[in-house]
């Protein structure tokens, strides 16, 4: 949902904030967008979307929490982090469903969030779990980097998931396959042996 003009994007706003208006949160959100680098709470990582940054001071957090769970009906969950990290930060947390129009809704709810911090879209990066680079913040970039369906999801962390639980877990990781007549012949056929 894009806005038109600005009065559209006040009354929008004016109902979904209670409490916050524009430039309240500036200088409080950082620019970094993280994706995918948490485990959801609220269903399966195939199936859930998590989004992820940092906000400095608990009070903001929670206002900007509250604003995202009322203002986005594909918001399936917001929370902060349980704790303040090291430099009096939290992490704000937005979990959706992994559809194809993840990216434009998180393009659009940060959009609505640059008028709250009094920032500029262009100037946040994107990191996702499936690129160790930082990228430019725009929803071609999202749909790229991001799995948007639960079988792209598996086609792209399939094994990878469960292996870093079992590396988590402290259990050896053996992800090759087996030396037999069987991988040996698939081997063969393929040109890799």
């Amino acid at each position: 949902m894009h806005h038109k003009d600005n009065k559209t994007m006040d009354q929008h706003l004016s109902n979904i904030t209670e409490g916050l208006e524009a430039n309240d949160l500036k200088r409080l959100v950082h620019n970094e967008l993280h994706i995918d680098e948490f485990k959801s709470k609220m269903g399966k990582d195939e199936d859930v979307v998590v989004i992820s940054f940092k906000l400095t001071g608990r009070e903001p957090a929670e206002d900007l929490v509250n604003f995202i769970e009322k203002g986005y009906s594909w918001v399936i969950d917001a929370d902060i982090s349980s704790g303040e990290l090291e430099d009096g930060d939290y992490i704000v947390f937005v979990e959706c469903d992994r559809e194809p129009d993840v990216a434009e809704n998180v393009v659009t709810m940060l959009e609505d969030i640059m008028r709250l911090t009094e920032q500029n879209l262009s100037d946040w990066r994107l990191l996702t779990r499936s690129s160790t680079e930082e990228h430019e913040l725009t929803a071609e970039n999202i749909r790229a980097l991001v799995p948007l369906t639960s079988g792209d999801y598996q086609r792209k962390f399939g094994n990878k998931a469960l292996d870093e639980m079992r590396t988590a877990a402290g259990v050896t990781v053996n992800t090759k396959a087996p030396k037999n007549d069987f991988t040996q012949s698939l081997r063969s056929l393929a040109g890799i042996l």
